[in-house]
């Protein structure tokens, strides 16, 4: 899209404090300057004559096109953190969006499988690679285990290293979001499906193959898109409804490690959260687990 005159240098000098002083991934950068590009171009004027009264219209503009709160909000924050440090730089006058607000979004509990569900699901996907002997199906249950184990997300599961895995203290190292270590315990089902995995990960790899943990079927790094196919069609087989994608995998995991008694300040570690409140959202499912238990089962609830 043609942006109003000062926007591409700015845009592009902010891309790169994002990626080299944030260290955000290459996808969360191009995600912001999408945003920031369409702010441009609804507002029509330089990025030096927006003031507060500009923003709140656009504000006004998305909520009438009916976007999301969820949407509204990411891209409040988006423009906030723009101009806070285009202020910060002296390259804008002063920061119009200091005082913008966004709409509250209503918080929604996430979707997760019951232990019984997921159980049928890595049974399932144990059999198939059983009886097939294929290594893609041992690769397929590898990675399901995993993802369930240690709460990865997919793209730090594709990412994975070789070096990455320590079997003797049962852990993987992961690179997390904003360049951050973290260390996560693996489960012996997990380290077991791995090792299987790894045993044959020699007849899918070629000498051109990443030292990814998981490859593809071509031996190239195991694309996103893939993994979660592979998840979705791996906890169907639990049954109608039992769909879900890596991340439900994920929310799954955090809610059964609450419900089991551990510490949320270890599964915040585990989930790689940056604040423990992101986690507390799975305090809420647990807590409403309880309460429809208590109104189904107790006689005078």
């Amino acid at each position: 899209m043609e942006l109003p005159q000062g926007w591409l240098a700015l845009l592009e000098d902010y891309a790169a404090h994002l990626a080299a002083e944030r260290g955000l991934s290459a996808h969360t950068v191009r995600a912001y300057g999408t945003d920031l590009r369409e702010l441009a171009a609804s507002c029509g004027i330089a990025p030096g004559r927006v003031t507060l009264s500009t923003l709140r219209s656009w504000l006004g503009a998305m909520r009438d096109e009916g976007a999301a709160a969820s949407t509204v909000q990411r891209r409040v924050a988006c423009v906030r953190g723009f101009f806070a440090w285009a202020a910060r730089e002296g390259l804008v006058a002063s920061d119009p969006a200091v005082r913008l607000k966004a709409p509250k979004r209503q918080r929604r509990l996430p979707k997760v499988l019951p232990a019984g569900a997921v159980a049928e699901t890595l049974a399932a996907a144990e059999s198939r690679a059983g009886e097939e002997g294929d290594p893609i199906a041992l690769r397929d249950l590898a990675l399901v285990e995993v993802l369930y184990s240690s709460g990865l997300r997919v793209s730090e599961a594709c990412s994975l290293q070789l070096r990455d895995v320590d079997r003797d203290r049962r852990s993987v190292s992961v690179l997390g979001k904003g360049g951050k270590q973290r260390t996560v315990p693996l489960g012996v089902p997990a380290l077991r499906a791995l090792e299987d995995w790894l045993r044959v990960r020699g007849a899918v790899s070629t000498p051109s193959s990443p030292d990814t943990v998981f490859l593809g079927a071509r031996g190239g790094a195991l694309d996103p898109r893939v993994a979660r196919r592979v998840v979705h069609d791996a906890t169907a087989a639990a049954g109608p409804g039992a769909e879900t994608s890596p991340h439900g995998l994920r929310h799954a995991m955090a809610t059964h490690l609450l419900e089991g008694g551990a510490d949320l300040r270890s599964v915040q570690e585990m989930l790689g959260h940056a604040s423990v409140a992101t986690t507390q959202v799975y305090t809420h499912v647990t807590s409403e687990r309880l309460r429809e238990a208590f109104r189904q089962a107790h006689p005078r609830a």
